[in-house]
Parts: structure tokens; C-alpha cells; sequence
């Protein structure tokens, strides 16, 4: 039975008020490696009192006397009244300045510090042409005072503010990067590794997150921070001011930071950065810790040990016609603590939560699967967010712009945490520390789960205890350990999984990824590891991936996430991208060949596929795709791939052709539009979607005003078996209104035929203080087989929810 139908069925099926969503469920040298840097006295990983090596030049331990050492190659810190530096190679070093008075933020850049202090210039294209200056100028500066670090910027713009593509205020809004916009970020603890990420539009949209070992992404951190825009004779401004509190930092008065800048003139489509960059970076430069600038000059204040709570009331009002008895409008209310934050060191924070509700939560983006395997659905709950990069093992997901395996189990998948055979369990209390100790990046986390009648699920706890070390300049090895009390496939047992992995960055393009993992569950033996290897080098014009993944029959991580067991995979790809000069229209070609071959762990063939893809990307944003697939799958068992309908067991060989068009985001109207047709198991499937158009194409928008938008989505397949034909119609459309940056109302509505249910997910976002939120949620959930004029009703629920943050 496909996992998409009624196990996806409702978001919610509204089970409970408080969570829309359900969800589905080799290198021996690499491992000798992370063995010997796991131990902090390894001479061959660290010298006796450095931090994290980097490569020639290690970072010098900080003091209140003396800052850490800039990294070998850096340009030497400017001198007053300088605030940059560059060298050859495109590299800088800027200086932050102590203000000498109040900076208000307002965005107007008007204060006497923005004449007597030179700006911060110079920045250099990644596209279209890389390594020449920016054709627009961007000035910008960092001061900082006793509590707060600023950063502001006066971009200058050639063409009328009516020409600049400003659509989005919503905060963290994945539009935003399709926008006009100024991002910067920092490496606090100056490992070249890891940064915190701040963008902003021209009319005050904002995004902040987490980049993780130059590759992973977390969206949910969500500092406080303010941030102000405005307007000159000839471009825009922002004054941006962020507590230290804000940030995590190593100890010390003086410190040095990594720190880049990335300016977007999306009109154009250029993209230009502080320092120079690989242009195959150009999207993800800002990720890229290690050629940031050095940033010198900062005096951090001596903090304390930072406290933070967030108490919560809630309120709800809730209909279930599919329960038994039938509920409804049933009241319901209930208090809790969202967070408890606390600073053990200056380096590792303790966060808690007591009671927790996630009443908040946007609703899951259903999916149509027409596979075998199990969907991924992504966490949306914000505690689970929060530093989840921390917990990233092997690799597993292929998500984030390092890419990685989507056939690679995640051992941790938070999103087996509270939810028990498609139904919402409640979180009693839960507990995490995360942060850095030296060259030690540590996470540890336990949740404890209480029952829940209808499913029986036992009161369980969750613990994960993951920990990695920096070695090289950019890489680095580690260990993971998984624990859950009560397994929810074996009653009465529990089960465990355990791993050490290894990454290594090289160059600007070159990584190696490794693991090796095993699983135990009481009662069972053998046949339960899984490892892998995997190499990617991703130039701008060249590209090369190999990868090989094993994944026994009985691997299972219960806190984690399997798409596919039983299986070894050899795969790998090539990519040739030349940029034409003789094609104006044209900024790159490209052309892949891509092969895969999966046996299950006896070595019989399962799946072989072969792909060809040829790109054109446009210099206005625009992208085309083309693409031609060879597969075969064998069935070891009848699919039952809709009602009714089963795919016998044996080998099948299918061809699909696809070709799509992207409209870029300088369009009122932008997204993807694709048509597929092909073979598909001895019949026929011709697939048409509108919408999202992948990774680095955005999705599909329309913009009614700069405050008003729609998002959407349309997924049609036409499925002509010898078994029997079906169709099958996806229909999503997000509508979304931005009162102001902090502001905002949306509604989610959703067709699936394949579940038939139509649903709607209405949320109120207001934070009316930094940190503190107001959300107003209205679910519901309808049948659309029965008969009448309208669905009927199966679930409904209207939830207020408010929360309060407290800074001590």
C-alpha cells in the first residue's frame, strides 16, 4: 500500500488541535580517523591548547588581553581609520568601530559615525561575471557598543525603486531570497565552520538561521534582533542592531569573527560578495565560513549565564466526527512552558520545555506518492529546530546546500518524537544541551512522552547524545547515540542506534562524506548496520558525485529515518556546465549524466536507473529542463499502488521524458511548470505540476501586492495500468497577507484525491515584542467522497495561543 494514501491522510485529521501533520515512516580509514579525533589529547587533530585546527595556523586560545590570531593568509587588520584590508587573492579583514554616541535605528543613516567612519566597499561579483567589481556600489560598516553589535549599509541602485522585485515582508519567508536583499553573516567562534545568517529586503523582510559545517541549514533560529529600512536619493538603507545576547561567542573581551556580506540585485540577477568567491558558490557564499572576511576590533561584554522562559496559555475549541465517541465543539485549554533557556557556559546553552504544545504549527504540504518507499516530511516544530544542525549525522537527507544521499537514513528525525502510529502524543518534558566546548561541538537531548489511549502508546523516552569533533580546516569526525525506551515495532522491547561519521571539506568544491552505524532492538541480531561513502565535487563548470550506501534488512533507527532497507547502492554522476560568450541571453548550460544500481544485501539486482538531464539557465533567472530516464524496478512483492489496484511481483523497464520551464522571480508570476511522460510498470503515466520548480528554483508565487501574495501548486497524474487506470489531483494554494515584517495572516488549503480530503490551515502570526508571539490557528479537515453538495466535515479546531519571552 503506498504511504501516501490514507496512512498521509489528514495533516492533523485534526487528532488533536496542537500539530497539523502526520508523517510515514565501508570506509575503514575514514572511521580509524574519527576514532583517534574523538580523543581530545589526539596530537595528531590539535595542538596542546589551540581551538579548532585550521590547517597551518591555529587559532590562538582568546584573553581579555589579547585577541585570537587572524588565520593564516588573512590580510593584516586595517588601521585606523581604515576598516578593510584585502589582499591578492581577494580576501579582506575589516574593522568593527566602537560608537562614540547613540546609533537610533531607523535605517536612515543619517547619524556623524556614517561620515567620519569609512564604509566598507569593494564587493566582488560571483554573477554574472566573477571576480569583477559589483556593478552596483554597496557601503557598508560595523560598529558595536557595550550590548550591541550593528551592522548597516547604504545600497546604491541605478534603476527606479519601480524596477527592484520587492514582494515579501514575512519573516524567514524562503521569497525573501528572491528578493532585492543585503545578507550577512557570522562566524562567532571563528572555527571557519559555522555561521548565523541575517537578510533583508529593501521594505523590511527578514530572514535569520543557522549554517551549519558550511552545508546545513536551520531556518528556526530565531534571535532577537532588530532592523530598520529606508530610502535615499539613489538606492536603500538598513540599520540592523543585534544584541551580544543574541549570540553565542567564545570567551574573552577582544575577539575576532568571521563575517560576510552578500548583496542581491535580483532585477539584474547579480549576485556580488566582501570577498571573492568561486562562482559555483554564488547562491551559498554566505555558508561559506571558511573565505569569509575576518572580522577584527569587537569588545564583547563579560555576560553573565543568559536565562530565558517562554510561558504559554492556550485555549482551544475542537470537532472530531472520526472519533468514538464523536467530539464536538469540544473546549479545551491548557498552560505550559514553550522554552526554558539557560547558559551553563558561555559556549553551551541548556534549553527546556515543560508541557509543550505546538498549537502554532503550520500543516504539512501533502504529497502524492507513487512509489514504494516512505515520504519525508520536514520538522516544523520549533523546539526541535532549534540548533538541529548540531544533530546532523553521516549523510543522510541530501538537504541543505551541500547536498548529500537522499537514500541515506537520518538516525535522528525528530518527528518520531510525539507522534505514535499517525496520532499526536503528548510531550511531558524535554531537555537539550547544545554548543561547543573547545573543538568539541556537543548535543544532548532527552524527551519524555506520556500515553495515549487510542494508539496505546506507552509513556516513552527519547535521548540523543551526539558529539563531533573539528579536525583539518574544515572537517570533521564524530559519534551518535540514539535511545528509545519503548520500540514502537517490537511492544516491549527497546532499541537503540549508534554511529561514528566523518566529513572532509578540501578546496573551495571537494567533499568526502563517511559513516558507519548500527542498530539493537531487544530480541533481535545481525543483519542491522549500514554505511556509506561519499564524494562530491561541485565546480562551477564541472561537477562529479560517487557515492556507495549499504542499508541491511533489519537497520532500523526508531528515532530516525529509512526511507529504503534491504539495499546496496553504487551511484554516481557527471556534470559539464560551460558558460557561452557568444549567447547573450544564456548564462550557463549544462548537461548531466546520472547512474544508479541497487541490489538488495544478497546482491540481486532491485533498481537500476539511468538519467540524462540538459539545462539552459537564463541571464534574467529564467531556467529550462530537460530530462530522459531508464528504469527498471523489481517488485519482490504486489504494490498496491491505488484502490484497487496491484502491481504484480517481477522486472519492469519504464522510460519518462520530462521537460519544464521556470519563470524567474522577476515575474509578477514566477515558478515551475513541468510535463512528464513516460513508461511506468508495463502501462503508461503522463505527470503535469505547476509550482515548485526544486531546490534553487523557488516555488510557485504570484504577486497581487508587495503584501498580498499567492503560492501555488498543482500536481495532475494520469496512470494507465493493465490492472487498471486512476488519476490523481494535488491542488495546494498558500495565501498570505503581511500587515508588517513581524506581522502576518495565511491560508493553507489542500486537494488530495489520493486521500480525498480537502483541507485548510489558517494561522495569525503577530509578535507584538521581540520574542513574544500571538497565534490565532483555525484547522479543518473534509471528506470528499461523500455525497452532497459540499464534503462533509470530519475534523475542525479554532486554538488561540499566546506566549511570553522573559530576559534576565
Amino acid at each position: 500500500m503506498p504511504h501516501s494514501d490514507r496512512e498521509y491522510a489528514w495533516q492533523s485529521r485534526l487528532q488533536s488541535p496542537h500539530l497539523g501533520s502526520t508523517f510515514h515512516h565501508g570506509l575503514p580509514s575514514a572511521i580509524a580517523v574519527a576514532a583517534l579525533c574523538l580523543v581530545p589529547t589526539a596530537v595528531l587533530c590539535q595542538t596542546p591548547g589551540s581551538t579548532p585546527a585550521i590547517e597551518a595556523a591555529d587559532v590562538a586560545r582568546p584573553s581579555d588581553a589579547t585577541a585570537p590570531a587572524l588565520v593564516a593568509g588573512a590580510p593584516p587588520a586595517p588601521v585606523a581609520p581604515d576598516v578593510i584590508s584585502r589582499n591578492d587573492t581577494g580576501q579582506a579583514t575589516v574593522r568593527a568601530v566602537r560608537l562614540d554616541g547613540e546609533l537610533k535605528v531607523d535605517g536612515a543613516l543619517d547619524e556623524r559615525t556614517y561620515q567620519t567612519v569609512p564604509s566598507i566597499s569593494g564587493f566582488i561579483q560571483v554573477e554574472p561575471d566573477a571576480g569583477q567589481p559589483a556593478s552596483e556600489n554597496t557601503e557598508a560598516w560595523v560598529f558595536f557598543d557595550d550590548d550591541n553589535v550593528y551592522v548597516a549599509a547604504r545600497a546604491w541602485d541605478s534603476t527606479p525603486e519601480s524596477r527592484w522585485i520587492v514582494n515579501e515582508m514575512r519573516r524567514d519567508s524562503f521569497n525573501i531570497l528572491q528578493n532585492e536583499h543585503i545578507a550577512f553573516a557570522f562566524d562567532t567562534f571563528y572555527d571557519r565552520r559555522n555561521v548565523v545568517i541575517f537578510d533583508i529586503t529593501p521594505i523590511g523582510g527578514r530572514m535569520d538561521g543557522q549554517g551549519t559545517n558550511e552545508r546545513n541549514w536551520n531556518g528556526d533560529w530565531n534571535p532577537i534582533w532588530e532592523v530598520r529600512t529606508g530610502r535615499f536619493d539613489g538606492g536603500w538603507s538598513f540599520e540592523a542592531r543585534i544584541p551580544f545576547k543574541s549570540l553565542q561567542y567564545r570567551p574573552g573581551r577582544l575577539q575576532v569573527w568571521g563575517f560576510q556580506m552578500r548583496r542581491q540585485v535580483r532585477w539584474k540577477n547579480e549576485a556580488s560578495y566582501l570577498t571573492r568567491l568561486d562562482r559555483a558558490l554564488a547562491q551559498m557564499g554566505v555558508f561559506q565560513a571558511s573565505q569569509a572576511a575576518s572580522l577584527v576590533g569587537l569588545e564583547a561584554p563579560r555576560s553573565g549565564r543568559p536565562f530565558e522562559i517562554k510561558p504559554y496559555a492556550i485555549g482551544d475549541l475542537a470537532s472530531d466526527r472520526t472519533a468514538v465517541p464523536i467530539v464536538t465543539n469540544e473546549p479545551g485549554g491548557n498552560v505550559g512552558i514553550d522554552l526554558i533557556k539557560y547558559g551553563v557556559t558561555q559556549n553551551l546553552t541548556a534549553d527546556f520545555t515543560v508541557n509543550t504544545d505546538f498549537a502554532q504549527v503550520e500543516a504539512d504540504e501533502q504529497q502524492v506518492n507513487l512509489t514504494r518507499f516512505s515520504l519525508f516530511f520536514p520538522e516544523k516544530r520549533e523546539f526541535f529546530l532549534a540548533n538541529q544542525g548540531t544533530f546532523a549525522f553521516g549523510t543522510g537527507g541530501g538537504f541543505g546546500p551541500g547536498g548529500g544521499s537522499p537514500d541515506a537514513p537520518i538516525l535522528f528525525y525528530s518527528r518520531q518524537i510525539g507522534l505514535y502510529a499517525g496520532r499526536e502524543v503528548p510531550i511531558r518534558v524535554g531537555g537539550r544541551l547544545t554548543g561547543r566546548a573547545g573543538a568539541f561541538t556537543l548535543g544532548l537531548l532527552n524527551i519524555q512522552t506520556g500515553d495515549e489511549p487510542t494508539t496505546a502508546a506507552p509513556n516513552t523516552g527519547f535521548s540523543v547524545a551526539r558529539i563531533k569533533r573539528d579536525v583539518l580546516r574544515r572537517s570533521s569526525v564524530g559519534a551518535i547515540f540514539t535511545h528509545r525506551s519503548d520500540s514502537a515495532l517490537t511492544p516491549g522491547a527497546s532499541n537503540q542506534a549508534y554511529g561514528v561519521d566523518a566529513t572532509f571539506a578540501f578546496f573551495d568544491n571537494l567533499s568526502i562524506n563517511s559513516y558507519w552505524a548500527r542498530t539493537q532492538t531487544t530480541g533481535t541480531d545481525g543483519e542491522d548496520s549500514s554505511y556509506s561513502g561519499y564524494l562530491r565535487y561541485n565546480g562551477d563548470r564541472y561537477g562529479v558525485a560517487a557515492e556507495h550506501l549499504f542499508i541491511d534488512k533489519l537497520f532500523s533507527p526508531e528515532i530516525g529515518f529509512v526511507r529504503r532497507r534491504d539495499m546496496r547502492k553504487s551511484a554516481g554522476s557527471l556534470r559539464f556546465s560551460p558558460r557561452p560568450q557568444s549567447i547573450e541571453s544564456v548564462r550557463k548550460f549544462s548537461w548531466e549524466g546520472q547512474f544508479d544500481y541497487i541490489t538488495n544485501a544478497a546482491g540481486f539486482l532491485e533498481t537500476r536507473n539511468t538519467a540524462a538531464l540538459f539545462g539552459i539557465e537564463f541571464q534574467n533567472s529564467d531556467r529550462f529542463q530537460l530530462s530522459f530516464t531508464d528504469t527498471y524496478d523489481f517488485l519482490k512483492q504486489p504494490f498496491l499502488i491505488a484502490s484497487g489496484i496491484v502491481i504484480p511481483v517481477g522486472g519492469y523497464e519504464f522510460h519518462n521524458a520530462r521537460v519544464g520551464y521556470n519563470f524567474g522571480a522577476q515575474r509578477r508570476i514566477s515558478g515551475n511548470v513541468a510535463v512528464e511522460h513516460g513508461t511506468f510498470y508495463d502501462g503508461t503515466k503522463t505527470t503535469l505540476s505547476v509550482g515548485g520548480g526544486g531546490v534553487g528554483f523557488g516555488g510557485g508565487r504570484v504577486e497581487l501586492t508587495p503584501r498580498l501574495s499567492l503560492e501555488p501548486g498543482l500536481s495532475l497524474n494520469w496512470v494507465d495500468l493493465p490492472e487498471g487506470r486512476f488519476n490523481t489531483t494535488l491542488v495546494t494554494t498558500r495565501a498570505t497577507y503581511t500587515m508588517t515584517p513581524l506581522t502576518f495572516v495565511s491560508a493553507l488549503v489542500q486537494y488530495n484525491s489520493s486521500n480525498s480530503t480537502l483541507s485548510t490551515n489558517l494561522r495569525l502570526r503577530w509578535e507584538y515584542q521581540p520574542g513574544s508571539e500571538l497565534f490565532v490557528v483555525y484547522n479543518e479537515g473534509r471528506d470528499t467522497l461523500t455525497s452532497g453538495s459540499f464534503p462533509e466535515l470530519e475534523a475542525r479546531s479554532f486554538v488561540v495561543k499566546v506566549n511570553r519571552l522573559f530576559r534576565f
